[in-house]
């Protein structure tokens, strides 16, 4: 693993995972599983589900439960901070970049990962609109 990703897993593990844990009815719930996504990694028993509460349009909070890779853990909780706060539209809008630079690297298998994350979560609030739109 990348030393810069391996210093922010080890700052994780020390600090503790604040944004790990789940979201009573929320407002879009995402499985990585049920997605196909790819972000934690192929064994049978990694998983990602990701909780957002959204209120008018905005994130209020967002939390997330996996059993994953340390890179994915540390991507996961980049997601989560730069989600936050953020309306619907600006979190399906997010860049690479963005968490490259909140991340420190973007060496190894981040690029992968990233990508991974931001696909999936468009792919689900796009879902989440389409329903919105609808009622």
């Amino acid at each position: 693993m990348n030393e810069v990703l391996a210093a922010r897993y080890r700052q994780l593990v020390e600090t503790g995972f604040r944004n790990a844990g789940s979201i009573d009815n929320p407002t879009i719930f995402i499985d990585s599983k049920a997605e196909g996504a790819s972000i934690c990694g192929n064994a049978a028993k990694d998983y990602m589900n990701i909780y957002l509460k959204v209120t008018d349009g905005v994130i209020q909070d967002v939390r997330y439960l996996c059993s994953c890779d340390p890179a994915a853990n540390v991507i996961v909780e980049v997601l989560c901070d730069l989600t936050r706060g953020k309306t619907v539209a600006e979190a399906k809008a997010l860049k690479k970049e963005q968490f490259y630079q909140a991340i420190g690297t973007d060496a190894g298998s981040v690029p992968r990962k990233v990508w991974g994350a931001i696909e999936l979560l468009s792919r689900v609030i796009a879902r989440h609109e389409a329903r919105v739109s609808q009622t």
